[in-house]
């Protein structure tokens, strides 16, 4: 057990018969009245939103989970993706519903597999914060269009879109913000 006093970003809870992820939180000491604490919850099985308020000092329930380490094999159709445990080499199978950003998901890829523990089921599949690839596509910069921040549709090596600016041609390697599938910057 524990209170509202032990929140912090990431940390998972179970609430009413589900698991959630808290996002953001704010302690919030009112003029008049009782403290509270506003809250931004993750469904972490639908991915739902949700804005919660405790009270303050109320017990919560922890959820026990662990991130264990996998490496992606292959996609083996539309929405099932293959994994190995870097230390066991357990092969595992997830659905693309529980996967953040597959787009950005090359082969050979590491990432983290989120599990809860009472239960040995996966929970999400979190890729690197950055990513490299290569872009297989892109339409040529036109010579002279910098005075803006324009950008442009490339396609990158595992067929996701991401736009880029002007100046990034084909072939190029460029760093890619898998939280966000923007792209960063190029690399050398």
């Amino acid at each position: 057990m524990a209170t509202t006093a032990d929140f912090r970003n990431g940390l998972c809870i179970d609430m009413n018969g589900e698991l959630w992820s808290i996002v953001e939180f704010l302690h919030v000491k009112p003029g008049k009245g009782a403290a509270f604490v506003r809250t931004k919850l993750r469904n972490l099985r639908t991915g739902r939103q949700l804005e919660h308020t405790f009270p303050s000092g109320t017990k919560i329930e922890l959820a026990r989970v662990e991130r264990r380490p996998y490496q992606f094999l292959y996609k083996e159709n539309d929405s099932t993706y293959n994994f190995m445990h870097n230390e066991t080499f357990e092969q595992i199978t997830i659905e693309e519903s529980l996967i953040t950003n597959p787009g950005l998901l090359k082969e050979g890829q590491e990432v983290e597999v989120m599990y809860h523990t009472d239960t040995e089921t996966p929970l999400t599949c979190e890729l690197p914060a950055f990513v490299d690839l290569v872009i297989t596509y892109t339409e040529p910069g036109v010579k002279g269009d910098t005075a803006t921040n324009a950008l442009k549709r490339a396609i990158v090596e595992t067929g996701a879109e991401v736009m880029v600016p002007l100046f990034i041609e084909e072939g190029e390697r460029i760093k890619v913000d898998t939280r966000t599938n923007r792209y960063s910057e190029r690399v050398k």
